[in-house]
């Protein structure tokens, strides 16, 4: 059976709708095995769920009432591009930075590969030098 572009979109759709709504074992569950991920600051891909779900999981710890709006979406072959905008509010630690009770908002370009129904594989481009200025303490010390 070949899964079509559009069941690709829709599963992806459906992966972020898992996250927003911390369903994070469901989500966990559209991603093959031995998923890859392409990820900022990283120079090597990262494997497995596991690490997926450890960086979402984190995501959701600092702003865990994240919204994720898929402004476009588009695929070819086994491939779909998204462009997402991220929303939030910052309550728990994220990397250096504890919580500041600000609200967050940025972009992420993001590109995905499927095999057999599943995510196999993730590249993210957000902008987090937006977030990281949304969140860092004011030059004042404010």
């Amino acid at each position: 059976m070949t899964i079509t572009v559009e069941q690709n979109m829709a599963l992806l759709r459906t992966a972020y709708q898992h996250v927003e709504s911390c369903k994070f074992d469901e989500a966990a569950q559209m991603l093959t095995e031995n998923f890859i991920a392409n990820v900022p600051g990283s120079p090597d891909p990262l494997h497995g769920r596991e690490i997926w779900q450890r960086g979402t999981k984190m995501m959701k710890d600092a702003f865990p009432d994240l919204k994720i709006d898929v402004q476009d979406m588009f695929g070819v072959d086994d491939k779909v591009t998204a462009l997402v905008h991220f929303q939030g509010t910052h309550r728990g630690a994220f990397q250096q930075y504890e919580a500041t009770g600000r609200h967050i908002s940025y972009r992420s370009v993001e590109v995905y590969r499927f095999e057999g129904g599943r995510i196999a594989e993730e590249w993210v481009a957000p902008d987090l030098m937006s977030l990281m200025q949304q969140i860092s303490p004011a030059p004042d010390g404010h």
